[in-house]
C-alpha cells in the first residue's frame, strides 16, 4: 500500500474515527444485532446480552437513538410498553455486522488452531 501523506491519511481516518464514535464501545453493536434478531422491549434486548446492565443499556439506547439508528415507540396499553426498532439509517449497519461476524468466525478458527 502506497504511503499517504498526512492529508489524505486524515482522508481515510475522519470517516472511520466518525463511525466509532457512533457505534464504538462495548455493547452498541450487541444491542443493535438483539434488535435485529427480534427483541424489541427493553427487557428482551437486556436478556439477550449477558453482563449487560439496565442503567448502561438505557444510556445506549437513548445515544443509538439520538444518533437516528434506532426508533422509539411506547404503546398507551397496561403495562406501558416501549418498542425498539431500526430505522433505514440504522439498516445501513446490516451488511458492516454482517462482515464483522464474519471476520470474527474466520479469526476466531485461525486463533483456535
Amino acid at each position: 500500500m502506497k504511503k499517504l501523506e498526512h492529508k489524505n491519511c486524515m482522508l481515510s481516518i475522519l470517516p472511520v474515527r466518525d463511525t466509532l464514535d457512533v457505534i464504538g464501545g462495548k455493547w452498541k453493536i450487541l444491542i443493535l444485532i438483539s434488535i435485529m434478531e427480534g427483541n424489541h422491549h427493553f427487557r428482551e434486548i437486556e436478556r439477550s446480552i449477558p453482563n449487560l446492565s439496565t442503567k448502561v443499556l438505557s444510556d445506549q439506547l437513548k445515544d443509538l437513538e439520538t444518533n437516528q439508528l434506532i426508533s422509539r415507540s411506547v404503546s398507551n396499553g397496561f403495562p406501558v410498553r416501549t418498542a425498539y426498532t431500526l430505522t433505514e439509517h440504522g439498516k445501513t449497519l446490516q451488511k458492516l455486522i454482517l462482515e464483522m461476524h464474519n471476520w470474527g468466525v474466520l479469526h476466531r478458527k485461525k486463533i483456535i488452531q
